[in-house]
């Protein structure tokens, strides 16, 4: 029996090869290595793995973040060690991030992280180790912010014939924004003098005609989200400036007029309340007022009427020198005026009565002293 002919060279060198392959640690994730998320959302990064029987040694999961800048290290976030899971090292991630398997020993090592923000934008690196077996593997984390409090304004002049731009602007959202402009009332579509700008988000309507009145509405929108507000847009003749300027000027004129009464009544009332506290302060409570004349002579005549009560002859004597014909009055008690050549006014018997004074008889004397 013959021998089998020889195997070319090349496909014994395969057989040799295959016969010293050992297997060792592989990761088995997909190869997808970008994911782009919005803010506020979950994402799951990917690391499964399996082992060989030539791998005795403990089994290590560690993901780490790799900065932007070369210059700072690697910064561990989550570690799977000796049956044991390890999570403090990243405070910014504390308690939003865990392995997605509660045992990760069993072939998935996956990072799960929640609520995410703009900050946790960047790469992730997933590394397995169980000596001898070393794997590792890189991916590329951008959150994305939706596109929110998006505001819709009308710039320019809504008259017929004008140019009359739209604005739509959103306060928040990553870049790249698009904005797209649609009519929602009337024909819905976009007139035909319009020039929609998608990266400012302006929409300019040339030539504006009462046909463009209607609401408009604008779309912001990026990679992981949409928003949008809505402008009512009314298109109306020219204002009639010269009239708007005469009934300017005549209200500010009423006004002028209207605040100066007001000013003119204040001060009066002001003037007429100094007045009188000036009126009021002028007149002394505490003064009494002034004896009048028909007390004085009321007095003098009531004494005289006590006194001839009592006359007898011989008292009658000190009576005949008093002149009885003069009622004494206010203006006698009172001190002589500087005038000298001033003579005070005799008052009238008619006056006297009209002043309450009363007639007294006197009786006549003769010569000799005796009463008559």
């Amino acid at each position: 029996m013959e021998p089998p002919p020889p195997l070319p060279l090349g496909v014994s060198l395969v057989l040799l090869c295959s016969a010293g392959l050992t297997r060792s640690l592989t990761i088995t994730s997909a190869d997808q290595s970008i994911f782009e998320k919005a803010q506020g959302e979950k994402v799951t990064l990917p690391c499964t793995f399996e082992l060989s029987e030539e791998d005795k040694g403990p089994l290590d999961i560690e993901w780490v973040l790799i900065p932007a800048d070369n210059q700072k290290g690697e910064q561990i976030i989550i570690m799977y060690t000796v049956d044991r899971t390890y999570d403090h090292y990243y405070a910014d991630m504390t308690g939003r991030m865990q392995f997605t398997s509660l045992d990760p020993k069993s072939g998935d090592g996956s990072l799960d992280i929640l609520n995410l923000k703009a900050a946790d934008t960047g790469t992730y690196q997933c590394k397995v180790k169980k000596a001898p077996g070393v794997q590792s593997k890189k991916i590329q984390l951008t959150v994305l912010v939706k596109p929110a409090r998006t505001k819709c304004s009308i710039q320019g002049s809504q008259e017929i014939g004008k140019d009359v731009t739209l604005k739509c602007v959103s306060q928040e959202g990553s870049p790249l924004l698009s904005y797209d402009w649609r009519r929602v009332s009337g024909t819905q579509n976009l007139p035909a003098t319009s020039v929609l700008n998608k990266n400012t988000g302006e929409l300019l309507l040339k030539n504006a005609s009462r046909e463009y009145s209607g609401t408009y509405n604008c779309v912001a929108s990026n990679r992981v989200g949409t928003d949008e507000c809505s402008v009512e847009l009314n298109v109306t003749p020219p204002v009639n400036t010269a009239g708007i300027i005469t009934g300017a000027i005549i209200g500010t004129l009423l006004g002028l007029f209207v605040l100066s009464s007001v000013i003119f009544c204040f001060c009066k009332k002001h003037r007429e309340k100094k007045y009188e506290k000036e009126v009021h302060h002028d007149i002394r409570e505490d003064v009494p007022p002034p004896k009048s004349r028909s007390s004085t002579a009321r007095s003098y005549i009531g004494s005289n009427r006590s006194s001839l009560g009592s006359m007898s002859p011989s008292n009658m004597e000190g009576y005949t020198k008093t002149p009885y014909s003069q009622v004494p009055s206010e203006d006698f008690e009172r001190a002589p005026a500087q005038n000298p050549a001033f003579a005070p006014s005799k008052v009238a018997a008619p006056n006297l009565s009209r002043m309450g004074a009363v007639p007294v008889m006197i009786p006549a004397q003769s010569k000799d002293g005796s009463i008559v």
